[in-house]
């Protein structure tokens, strides 16, 4: 640090913060280390008694802390994103708009790894709301090496986006609800109003729910005539257990769709399907679905909204986190269930 006097501060980084004193009325700070002094500042700081001040003495190979959460965000951010104006060093990260988080973690990895750098997220692949902070950026210094900043803007490059925001494409559903209770009207539906419910909370709607008993080839022919009539995603509920009675997992293969994945190591969830027939998805949904507030839905209905192909791996990497622990009050996504 250097010593100036205040007129010819301008422009300058200041260097330790400075107190106002009111007496019986306030003490705190008036002015922020870091602040880069502005003409509009000096009768202030003269008023303060203050005609010489400490300022860091930054060079061209320098970069102040503002400045650098300005370009580490600009250069990782993707589409969906909005930043704020740097407040003590920080930048964060807002969503423009309703959709599915997604972060590249090796990428995130990196940048930490570079020296002053601190970058913070949400869990990539969960739904966020506009508005709604997902990060935060700064250096841990009042200011940084140049290089290093553009170590990070060269990361970000190469993995861009780091982080963006995905809109949900609104699909027209088609519902296949199976069981014999429910066709033969022993019983009322109630899984078709929740699942219309879910659907559109994420923007896509149900077209046409077809009821069939415990049979594969009518379930088959439902599945057959709701994507004739347009539907482009396909949910089947009921019939998903390991009972003898229980054959939508082998309807859903009689309609030649390739099988991601039968079975989850998610709970509540464990009883799902997914499978592609073409380019059409087709889940089974077990029932912890109608009356679990939080199920594997959540997980993985939006990533394939968003756009995802889901994988096997994709699948089986929610073990670590797929446990919901039943809270009295559900908070979610503001947990560790899918994470």
């Amino acid at each position: 640090m250097k010593t100036v006097p205040v007129e010819k501060a301008v422009g300058m980084v200041l260097g330790h913060d400075i107190t106002r004193i009111v007496p019986g009325k306030f003490k705190g700070r008036a002015f922020r280390r870091g602040t880069v002094i502005q003409t509009e500042d000096i009768p202030a700081l003269l008023d303060l008694g203050k005609r010489h001040i400490f300022v860091l003495d930054l060079d061209c190979s320098h970069i102040h802390e503002d400045d650098a959460a300005i370009r580490i965000a600009n250069a990782a951010a993707g589409k969906g994103i909005r930043l704020t104006t740097p407040s003590e060093g920080r930048v964060n990260l807002i969503a423009d708009h309703d959709g599915l988080l997604t972060i590249d973690v090796e990428a995130l990895s990196l940048i930490n790894h570079v020296e002053d750098m601190a970058f913070a997220t949400l869990h990539t692949g969960q739904q966020v709301h506009a508005e709604q902070a997902i990060a935060g950026t700064r250096i841990i210094p009042l200011a940084t090496k140049r290089d290093r900043v553009e170590s990070v803007e060269q990361i970000c490059a190469h993995h861009f986006p780091v982080i963006s925001v995905r809109p949900l494409q609104p699909f027209r559903v088609g519902v296949v609800t199976t069981g014999s209770e429910i066709y033969h009207g022993r019983i009322k539906d109630k899984f078709g109003p929740v699942l219309t419910a879910k659907f559109e909370a994420l923007g896509s709607r149900v077209v046409r729910q077809v009821f069939v008993s415990d049979d594969l080839n009518q379930t088959v022919k439902a599945i057959d005539e709701l994507i004739a009539d347009g539907a482009d995603f396909i949910a089947l509920t009921g019939g998903m257990s390991v009972d003898p009675d229980d054959q939508t997992p082998s309807a859903i293969r009689a309609t030649g769709a390739t099988i991601v994945m039968y079975g989850a190591p998610i709970f509540p969830g464990a009883m799902f399907m997914l499978a592609y027939l073409n380019d059409i998805p087709v889940v089974g949904l077990p029932g912890c679905v109608m009356y679990h507030q939080t199920s594997i839905f959540d997980l993985v209905i939006p990533r394939i909204l968003a756009g995802d192909r889901i994988k096997k791996e994709d699948i089986i990497s929610f073990g670590h986190g797929g446990f919901c622990a039943g809270c009295a009050a559900c908070r979610y996504p503001v947990c560790s269930f899918g994470k």
